[in-house]
């Protein structure tokens, strides 16, 4: 009898996560976050522990990150690392029954690999580009040929590799970055293996100290008053600005090479961020009757507001270019895209309509966050090491957290430590619910990889009024100016969103156009400039979420839900049942909604008025 293979990858950074496969197949995937509750946590070890409710034995654990698996540190006395350490301790590796030692790999070195590697595999492609985009990647340390070899330390900012299938996987090019690089321009027929041991030998690199792309967007999210992670902020921001002459370009207009940071608009201090040079340009000053009327807030400076446009305009002209290089680079036409910049909905929006000439079609990973190199790792393991040829249907779901049955008595109890009510529901019941203007949560199935909801743990509002985003914002404590998105029903979407050639959005990883008049019928879900990061919905996809919209359109004719994360501003997506009842107790939401049980939780915790 065939014995089953399980693979485990990690990812130890920011957005740590686990990713289990059996045979191939992803088991689950989730990030520590929704396990410890502490929004981007690092360090999986709540996740390896997760392993344990699946499988006793592991044959491959596969470690990613960006620095070596040294920097994490040794187990006292034991001198391991520590994610192998805890691995051993819990008798997932070492040797088993068969006396075969279990394979632990580390690919820290291989970070834009594994952020390829996951959205390749995820698109379902025979052979594709690879377009990598992030802050700041694995760490190299590369010799300086001007300065008696010098050692430099650079990060990866952007990586394009050709990827077939099963595991043919070429870099092709590769920017990086260092604070004090010496080194600046291109160097042709560069030895790729300084970057990764398992390529053909030869790419293009270019080492610069001038940042990336991403590098950018962190410094106008830090001036903006965030923390560079969230610069879904700035994103979200940017249609309140328009173009200002007075500003300087983010990005060196000279060069042809994509991305190159503007160094005297911004200090670049990677891998941490970089900050804009707000000294050296009167554009930026403010005076004491500004910081009065705008309450200390910069997001309402008009001028700031004008740098997030300004930002996210050109650096997805910058991605652009980098993605028609590709092309070029790689002679292929299928393009995959993914880190950080990957969840940059605005962006891949406008590559649809940037690119249709080409004939190109992209595919934008939905875990395109750290996370996503958990899957990738995994996947490495299966196709690379364990020598996998079947192609699986990844890609066809975001639906990969761990599963939860829970019994009436424990849905009993977990209502009652939260002095919630439980009563029959059924989709009317919600449906009314929503009519009457109260916010509903829904509860079901195995959490959603990434950071979008997509109805097994959402907020859910009725779209039709016209001050719900402020209402929900406020409920949610999040800012005055962030979106919201909506979900619709497949065979709809057409008439009422312009996806600008695809078919469907199941992954909500864009922020579209809608059609004209729409803005007035769901005015809650429609940002200012008239986009909405919409998810496509069918019955096969998600059956009670389907059939929810459905009711909804019934009644009311339009085939549109008010969708957001279930969680409230600074916390993580919701995992179990008591997360959630949690939530409720916490906030002005009163009502979660469990589908699968036909059960309607009520926790009466209100003191805001409804809109």
């Amino acid at each position: 009898m065939k014995k089953d293979i399980w693979i485990a990858g990690i990812a130890r950074g920011h957005n740590a996560a686990v990713c289990l496969l059996k045979n191939g197949e992803v088991v689950f995937s989730i990030e520590e976050e929704r396990l410890t509750r502490k929004k981007y946590d690092g360090g999986p070890l709540a996740c390896i522990t997760k392993i344990l409710e699946y499988t006793d034995r592991l044959d491959y654990l596969i470690i990613s990150h960006t620095t070596s698996l040294e920097s994490a540190g040794k187990i006292d006395y034991a001198r391991e690392d520590v994610y192998s350490s805890l691995a051993r301790k819990l008798k997932l590796i070492g040797f088993h029954e068969d006396k075969e030692l279990v394979q632990v790999h580390d690919v820290s070195k291989l970070h834009h690999k594994m952020h390829a590697l996951c959205a390749f595999y995820r698109s379902g492609f025979d052979s594709a580009a690879a377009v990598i985009v992030d802050g700041a990647g694995s760490m190299h340390t590369i010799s300086d040929p001007i300065y008696d070899n010098t050692p430099v330390h650079a990060w990866e900012h952007e990586s394009i590799y050709s990827i077939k299938f099963p595991y043919e996987v070429s870099l092709k090019y590769k920017h990086c970055s260092s604070r004090n690089a010496v080194v600046n321009g291109i160097i042709t027929d560069f030895d790729s293996n300084v970057f990764d041991s398992h390529d053909d030998g030869k790419c293009i690199a270019v080492i610069t100290d001038k940042g990336g792309i991403v590098k950018a967007y962190e410094g106008v999210t830090h001036i903006l008053g965030w923390e560079a992670i969230e610069a879904g902020k700035t994103m979200g921001l940017f249609p309140y600005g328009q173009k200002n002459m007075l500003l300087p370009p983010c990005y060196e207009t000279t060069s042809k090479l994509p991305g190159l940071l503007n160094r005297n608009l911004f200090s670049n201090y990677v891998p941490n961020g970089s900050w804009v040079n707000t000294l050296l340009y009167s554009v930026f000053d403010l005076n004491n009757d500004d910081a009065k009327i705008y309450d200390n807030d910069i997001s309402k400076v008009q001028v700031y507001r004008d740098l997030a446009y300004a930002v996210q305009t050109q650096s997805q002209a910058e991605m652009i270019k980098l993605i028609r290089n590709a092309v070029l680079l790689t002679k292929e036409k299928n393009v995959v895209i993914s880190g950080g910049y990957g969840l940059n909905c605005v962006a891949n929006y406008e590559y649809l309509d940037a690119l249709k000439d080409k004939g190109i079609n992209i595919y934008v990973e939905p875990v395109s966050s750290d996370a996503g190199t958990a899957i990738g790792a995994a996947l490495f393991g299966w196709y690379y090491l364990a020598n996998g040829k079947e192609k699986h249907k990844d890609g066809k779901t975001l639906y990969l957290g761990p599963k939860y049955n829970y019994s009436k008595d424990q849905i009993q109890a977990v209502a009652e430590k939260y002095e919630g009510k439980i009563s029959d529901a059924s989709y009317d019941d919600v449906v009314s619910l929503l009519r009457d203007k109260n916010i509903v949560t829904i509860f079901q199935g195995g959490c959603e990889a990434g950071p979008r909801a997509l109805g097994n743990r959402s907020i859910l509002f009725d779209p039709t009024f016209e001050d719900g985003k402020d209402f929900v914002n406020t409920v949610k404590r999040r800012e005055y100016f962030r979106p919201f998105a909506g979900t619709i029903l497949k065979e709809h979407v057409h008439d009422w969103f312009d996806l600008r050639g695809m078919e469907e959005s199941p992954f909500m990883m864009y922020a579209v156009n809608c059609k004209p008049g729409v803005a007035q019928k769901i005015p809650s879900i429609i940002h200012v400039d008239k986009t909405c990061r919409i998810q496509t919905v069918t019955k096969e996809q998600n059956e009670h979420f389907y059939n929810l919209i459905e009711t909804f359109y019934k009644k009311t004719g339009v085939p549109v839900l008010f969708n957001t994360s279930f969680n409230l501003g600074g916390e993580p997506l919701v995992e179990t049942l008591d997360d959630a009842v949690s939530t409720l107790s916490r906030s002005d939401i009163e009502y979660l909604f469990l589908p699968e049980y036909g059960k309607l939780i009520t926790v009466k915790n209100v003191v805001s008025e409804k809109p």
